[in-house]
């Protein structure tokens, strides 16, 4: 990605879309979470924690990599109703970071991948964020943490968008893959919403649709069981059945 084409994203993105941020709050809580435990890595492969998590990488890489006057004339222009300021700068930075490799600069030695990319894909799904006790995604809620705390968490398996689209809907939602012969058949969720739950499962059309399987199971009626798995698990499900149903 050039530094021209990430100011571009940024222009693209509407920084108060309220109702993108509530659809898309599960994949929008998962890339936020994401984006810490990147900047995390990097804050632990440099050696400099200070101002983590919306730092500007590339200051620390290389402090005489600077973008073209026009593309910063063209920052200050798409950043004027970002906030808080923690966004514009971390904004700024992923911009600073696309010129660094494009510029061809050797890095240090450090993680692959691109620090920014989940920040800017949690931008583009419903707009920012605001700090208090813990960052406000405008339909969710994430915990800050630290360095260490987010250096613990797994990292997450796809920033696909079909991938992440498929991991949001209304309600909290748990899941399940169903286990056959101690072999994974299938997944499937509960969504609660406003007490009322939608049990639903991820079909051959590659899309969520209502299942009675969890209540006949609840029931006595299901041999095949299930246990609950974690949102990176169910995108890798997710993904291999994509892969699997488009060879077929």
């Amino acid at each position: 990605m050039s530094c021209r084409s990430a100011v571009e994203r940024l222009r693209g993105i509407d920084w108060v879309d309220d109702a993108a941020a509530y659809e898309h709050a599960n994949s929008r809580a998962l890339l936020m979470r994401e984006y810490l435990r990147r900047t995390a890595e990097w804050a632990e492969a440099l050696g400099d924690r200070e101002g983590w998590p919306f730092f500007d990488l590339a200051e620390r890489v290389a402090p005489g990599v600077a973008l073209a006057p026009e593309v910063e004339a063209a920052l200050d222009e798409v950043l004027v109703e970002a906030s808080p300021a923690s966004l514009r700068q971390a904004c700024r930075a992923a911009v600073r970071w696309a010129a660094l490799r494009e510029a061809g600069t050797e890095l240090p030695s450090g993680p692959s991948e691109d620090p920014y990319e989940p920040l800017l894909l949690m931008c583009e799904r419903g707009g920012g964020y605001f700090i208090e006790q813990f960052i406000d995604l405008n339909g969710v809620m994430v915990p800050l943490g630290t360095v260490d705390s987010n250096l613990s968490t797994p990292p997450f398996p796809t920033l696909a968008p079909s991938t992440l689209d498929a991991l949001d809907g209304e309600g909290a939602v748990t899941y399940y893959a169903k286990i056959d012969e101690g072999h994974p058949r299938g997944l499937v969720r509960r969504r609660t919403d406003e007490d009322e739950a939608f049990d639903e499962a991820f079909t051959r059309n590659l899309r969520w649709e209502p299942t009675e399987y969890l209540r006949l199971y609840d029931l006595g009626h299901n041999e095949i069981d299930h246990v609950e798995i974690t949102a990176a698990e169910t995108a890798r499900f997710i993904e291999d059945a994509v892969r699997r149903l488009s060879a077929a």
